[in-house]
């Protein structure tokens, strides 16, 4: 059984938050799963969910950074009294 495609435009993965874009992304596994979709279809949903991982690994790659940064700031001594 196919479902209709749905006419809607979907937004940008690359304007996507991680929540938005990891919801569709399981809901492309769910319905790809199911058999929801035809072979061209799930074609395209495949297409969509990789840029939709790729949006994901970069949010969390701009996130493990910060939390590095955010580290390294904290592990440097703060200067003594006195000291400029």
């Amino acid at each position: 059984m196919t479902v209709p495609s749905d006419p809607t435009p979907r937004p940008d993965p690359g304007r996507m938050s991680y929540e938005e874009a990891i919801g569709e992304l399981q809901s492309i596994i769910d319905s790809i799963e199911q058999g929801q979709v035809g072979l061209q279809q799930s074609l395209a949903e495949y297409s969509r969910g990789a840029a939709l991982l790729k949006r994901c690994r970069t949010i969390l790659d701009d996130a493990e950074q910060q939390v590095e940064r955010l580290t390294a700031e904290d592990a440097t001594p703060a200067p003594e009294a006195g000291e400029k």
